[in-house]
């Protein structure tokens, strides 16, 4: 899906001072009146326009669907010093603007790319507090697009004695008391070039002993890590999993299929609607579609707009 140079319409919501959410408004767009949303959530890096397959969706949504963007603060670089928690709590603020403006009836979908996945499994569940979790205003369903673990990317970019050299350094800021610090780029900007990482965040995401904060796909993780996560949803939540065939920053030891259907296990035995008709692996995807073909961009839209028909009917979710 190459770049393409153009204008966007759109509405601007400031659903909180300094946060505002990116309402896409297509040139097909209906005139009728907009009631269910699909928030969609970036990942590490990403801000308003930064991935291009939302505009693809936004223009194939149904007439009473919308796609809105929010501008978290960890948008652009400002997620090396922030937390999902923090993600988790301004998105909340986000859907609370949706649903009070869209009212009771109104399905709100939350769409995670990439990292933008662990806040969207942090709305719902949020491990390391699920009391904060309870008093979100509840989804009718989450989508996770491309939720490869950022552990075993790192790893693999890095390579094994830089990856270790890093997460020294970033152990001992934290034990000298200054996990709040920012690293050295010298440590950090292989992968992630000048953005500003405290010593908190890379550990939370590099997870050297599988316990990280953001470490939630890792493929190797322990029966009791997913419980609290997958395991974790709330009833009746609907749950549809994208990931992407040919995501450049998964190993290729993962396997895929095998991954997404133990996710699965856990989401059903907490009571949720896990998607099997529309979820899965996306043949030939990329991370975030940008080289993938038309083809795949179409495949990717044909499932979530089928996946948020089920939700309206109230066959992909239940509350």
């Amino acid at each position: 899906m190459p770049f393409q140079p153009a204008a966007h319409d759109g509405v601007a919501h400031c659903f909180s001072p300094g946060l505002l959410a990116f309402e896409h408004r297509p040139a097909n767009a209906s005139a009728a009146t907009n009631t269910n949303v699909l928030i969609w959530v970036g990942g590490l890096g990403d801000g308003l326009l930064t991935v291009p397959y939302p505009t693809a969706i936004a223009s194939k949504l149904p007439p009473n669907w919308i796609l809105a963007q929010p501008l978290l603060s960890s948008s652009y670089a400002g997620w090396g010093t922030s937390s999902l928690v923090r993600d988790a709590d301004e998105l909340a603020q986000c859907v609370k603007y949706f649903r009070e403006r869209r009212g009771p009836g109104a399905k709100i979908v939350v769409m995670g790319h990439s990292t933008g996945c662990q806040d969207a499994i942090e709305y719902v569940s949020s491990p390391s507090d699920p009391s904060a979790a309870a008093s979100r205003t509840p989804l009718d369903a989450v989508i996770l697009q491309a939720p490869a673990s950022d552990r075993q990317a790192m790893l693999q970019s890095l390579g094994k004695a830089s990856f270790d050299a890093a997460n020294d350094v970033a152990r001992q800021y934290v034990e000298d008391g200054r996990g709040e610090d920012v690293l050295p780029f010298r440590v950090t900007e292989k992968d992630f070039k000048k953005t500003p990482i405290s010593a908190r965040r890379w550990l939370a995401l590099a997870s050297p002993d599988k316990k990280g904060a953001d470490d939630f796909f890792s493929d190797d993780l322990p029966d009791e890590s997913l419980k609290k996560t997958f395991g974790a949803v709330p009833k009746g939540l609907g749950v549809c999993v994208l990931y992407s065939g040919s995501d450049e920053f998964c190993p290729s030891s993962v396997d895929k299929g095998g991954l997404v259907r133990r996710w699965s296990g856990f989401v059903k035995e907490a009571g949720g609607v896990w998607e099997e008709e529309f979820g899965g692996v996306v043949p030939g995807a990329t991370h975030n579609l940008k080289g993938s073909s038309e083809t795949v961009v179409s495949d990717l839209c044909r499932r979530v707009v089928g996946f948020l028909q089920k939700v309206e009917k109230g066959e992909a979710a239940h509350l």
